[in-house]
């Protein structure tokens, strides 16, 4: 196994007996496509007593299974002169400021103008044990949301970082903006998700095979047709808290995936327009540092796009006085 495989293994409840296997395997891998989950089984990446195993297998309660997870294929990444704007830096990690609009790491159809082609032009040293597709890479925010992130500069610092975002230490904190007014002044939203059963692009609570999630609320700052709130989230689901947010009836503002289809007023309409990306900004990241042991808290000021945004919420309150 190279530095850039993963091990899983699971084991079979009673709940799970008797299904298919690449049904089972969307329940413990539920941000893997099935057609990722299919080449894993069809790759022989799938063992049951030391066996590869067939999509149509049925498992039985307390059978242990173990996934091999290949490293994902490596691009090479260029260094690119693009402006980052750098939080802090030491030997082991570098914080950045992540705008909105830049994708974290060169992927499928994404090659350039990522997070890691800026880094690898500014940081001669990132890890290595993300492979070439994604040097130094711990965490990760979508293409449009803004805001903090860590990334490691060694092998010590990306083992330490990855072992706290699975252990659920690492504190991250973000600011939404969503439509509507939240009927109390916090609170938290918790349930399973996993890939939509219909929209394969989405994730969503209706998954058969999702995991659980928690992301705990609070109200900031309340206007006529939106709220500013700060989220928390407990666990680290691909899109929680655009989900949460949007299946609780207050989805994240502009946000083109999760954003409910209804007509909306005129304020909210100008607002979207204003922003033109989901509204979510990564405010704040606390962890223990991997070299000397020490808790540190990084925090990045809010994207001037969602600054505007509020400027003009507020506006329309005083109009309204």
């Amino acid at each position: 196994m190279t530095k850039e495989e993963q091990k899983e293994t699971f084991e079979i409840t009673e709940e799970l007996s008797g299904k298919r296997a690449d049904i089972v395997l969307a329940h413990f891998l539920s941000e893997h496509t099935r057609s990722q989950i299919k080449k894993l089984i069809d790759d022989n990446n799938v063992l049951v007593k030391g066996q590869p195993i067939k999509p149509s297998k049925k498992f039985d309660k307390g059978e242990i299974v173990y996934v091999n997870l290949p490293a994902p294929e490596s691009i090479d990444a260029e260094a690119e002169d693009i402006d980052i704007e750098i939080i802090y830096e030491d030997s082991s990690i570098v914080v950045v400021n992540k705008p909105a609009g830049m994708v974290v790491h060169p992927g499928a159809g994404v090659k350039t103008g990522t997070l890691v082609n800026a880094l690898l032009f500014r940081c001669k040293d990132l890890s290595g044990i993300g492979g070439k597709i994604r040097p130094g890479i711990v965490h990760r925010l979508d293409k449009e949301t803004s805001g903090v992130m860590v990334v490691a500069k060694n092998d010590h610092s990306h083992n330490s970082l990855v072992n706290q975002f699975k252990s659920r230490t690492v504190k991250k904190r973000y600011l939404a903006i969503v439509e509507g007014n939240l009927n109390k002044d916090s609170g938290s939203f918790e349930s399973v998700i996993g890939r939509d059963p219909v929209h394969r692009v989405k994730m969503s609570s209706k998954s058969k095979s999702g995991r659980e999630s928690l992301t705990f609320w609070k109200v900031l700052n309340r206007f006529e047709s939106a709220c500013l709130v700060e989220a928390e989230p407990k666990t680290g689901r691909t899109h929680q808290i655009r989900v949460h947010f949007s299946e609780n009836g207050h989805p994240i503002l502009a946000d083109k995936v999760y954003g409910h289809k209804k007509q909306k007023n005129k304020v909210l309409s100008d607002a979207e327009k204003t922003i033109n990306r989901q509204a979510l900004h990564a405010s704040q990241i606390g962890f223990t540092h991997p070299e000397n042991d020490k808790w540190v808290e990084f925090t990045a000021p809010l994207a001037e796009d969602m600054k505007i945004v509020l400027e003009y919420f507020e506006k329309i309150n005083g109009d309204e006085r």
